[in-house]
């Protein structure tokens, strides 16, 4: 082992999104960094993934604005960047984009903010000592004081069940329909991954069965853009009108090859009183998602713990690694902190946290204070800010009721923002978290599994049961909530009308003069 390895500050360890947007901020900072891609190419995930060549984050051309920021709301794919910079409608126009204008996209950021992508550099271990972080590739050694890994999720899961080694994987299976002509297959999930195979195949098969422990999931319901979206859901209608595709929410048990080459294939109804039943078919194709790879890790020294049925690694408030110091994880692999709560796993949620993570960097390790802003006294000084945000800013409302802005009340006269920090790191911090404070977040309401989401009622004036996308205000004071005011949802999403505006001015008062009231006493 070489004694003469390179010295770097940050080593980013994946050049998708995620890293891009992270070096970005590295890069602005000035720090000393580089990203490390084992790919010919920045995006090189997406030379492959999804099988299906069709991203499902949106790509809405035309929005009616002119405001960037206010684009950003419905603009799924472009990263942060200052000033002039390339958006992702300049290298597609459709409204779900094709795979490989991502990577022309991640290719193009990387060259116009002459980040420092190293490709073709594949990492073979990961290792720590008390000097820091030793990363060994195929032809060099690199030292590191911090490690951020932006690999994504790149390990596929399979069931760990009898007869599992006769299960084909999503990640190589074959996506020629013509090799599926007339058979019989089982799939294996019921997320996106895995109707997108099913649609793929639906016109050539002779029956589709899919099944998991759980019922399907549907984003429009549960307002999670990681369940099942409406441009993969062809195969529901043809389940629910008997076209002989089956929807099965059941435990697998056993697969066994039979002479005839067909599998037989045993699994336990989950709704169904635990009734046990059968099936035979041709191919079984798992699509039950992807966790992180750790075979880069030295597990005697920086093995990183897990969550989350070991997809995700178990992160504190601001990303790094529970157990191995100086180790963080940007992109999607942050969702381990907000699963199915924000949209961390996700490039139009995960850029924002990454933006968050680059100011927590430079506070932690290079001495910078988080920004702050300071706001004029009283009702109308914090009404005009909070409208301004709720109105406008993409960050809160990508991230909701994850990140939030926190409004440190330090005199009725004066008000101090932080921007964009998670609402649980907040609650961790001594100098944020026990003062008098306004946490301003947007946050969906709860939809109770019998609703309709298409057909409820919406009492106006009441915030509190607003189902959609609303602005909440929580008054701390101690770490304790003393008061909270919901907005109520707006068709349009615009909270300017007096209708919204007086209401929450009101609230506004009553902090306040809750406040003279306690200095005055």
């Amino acid at each position: 082992m070489s004694t003469h390895a390179r010295q770097v500050d940050y080593v980013i360890i994946g050049a998708g999104p995620g890293g891009l947007q992270l070096g970005y901020y590295l890069q602005k900072h000035g720090r000393d960094y580089v990203i490390l891609e084992k790919g010919n190419t920045p995006g090189h995930f997406f030379t492959r993934f999804p099988r299906h060549r069709k991203l499902i984050s949106i790509n809405k051309v035309y929005t009616g604005f002119e405001d960037a920021e206010i684009n950003l709301r419905w603009d799924w794919n472009s990263l942060l960047a200052d000033g002039d910079c390339a958006t992702y409608k300049e290298f597609s126009k459709e409204y779900f984009p094709p795979a490989d204008s991502m990577v022309s996209y991640c290719a193009d950021y990387a060259r116009k903010h002459q980040l420092r992508v190293e490709c073709n550099a594949e990492v073979r271990r990961i290792r720590r000592d008390e000097e820091g972080f030793l990363i060994q590739l195929a032809d060099r050694e690199l030292r590191a004081k911090r490690v951020i890994m932006a690999t994504g999720r790149s390990a596929a899961q399979n069931p760990d069940v009898p007869g599992a080694e006769h299960i084909e994987s999503y990640d190589d299976v074959s996506v020629n329909p013509d090799d599926f002509i007339n058979q019989r297959v089982l799939i294996l999930g019921k997320g996106n991954s895995a109707f997108e195979t099913a649609d793929n195949l639906v016109g050539v098969t002779a029956s589709i069965h899919m099944l998991s422990p759980n019922p399907v999931r549907m984003a429009w319901k549960t307002h999670y853009v990681g369940d099942l979206r409406a441009v993969n859901n062809n195969l529901l209608d043809t389940y629910q009108l008997k076209s002989q595709n089956t929807i099965i929410d059941a435990h697998l048990q056993s697969i066994e090859r039979l002479p005839d080459g067909m599998l037989h294939v045993k699994f336990k109804y989950t709704h169904a009183h635990g009734q046990e039943w059968e099936l035979k078919v041709h191919r079984i194709i798992a699509c039950i998602g992807f966790g992180i790879d750790r075979s880069l890790f030295d597990p005697e020294t920086c093995l990183p713990e897990l969550n989350y049925n070991k997809r995700f690694p178990s992160v504190t408030s601001s990303w790094e690694s529970t157990n191995v110091k100086d180790l963080f994880f940007a992109g999607a692999l942050m969702h381990g902190r907000d699963y199915r709560k924000g949209f961390s796993g996700f490039i139009h949620g995960f850029r924002y946290s990454v933006e968050c993570l680059s100011r927590l960097l430079e506070q932690k390790y290079e001495g910078t204070p988080l920004e702050t802003k300071e706001l004029p006294g009283g009702v109308k000084g914090l009404s005009q800010y909070i409208l301004d945000r709720v109105n406008r800013c993409s960050s809160l409302f990508q991230q909701p009721g994850y990140l939030a802005d926190t409004l440190l009340l330090e005199s009725p006269e004066r008000t101090r923002v932080y921007r964009d920090l998670p609402v649980d790191y907040v609650a961790e911090q001594q100098n944020l978290g026990p003062q008098e404070r306004l946490m301003l977040t947007l946050e969906y309401g709860k939809i109770a599994p019998e609703e309709d989401p298409f057909n409820i009622t919406r009492v106006p004036d009441d915030g509190t049961v607003s189902r959609f996308i609303h602005p909440v205000l929580r008054h701390y004071r101690g770490g304790t909530v003393v008061a909270e005011y919901h907005v109520p949802e707006d068709l349009e999403n615009n909270w300017n009308k007096p209708m919204y505006v007086q209401p929450l001015e009101r609230f506004l008062e009553s902090v306040i003069s809750r406040q003279v009231k306690e200095s005055a006493a």
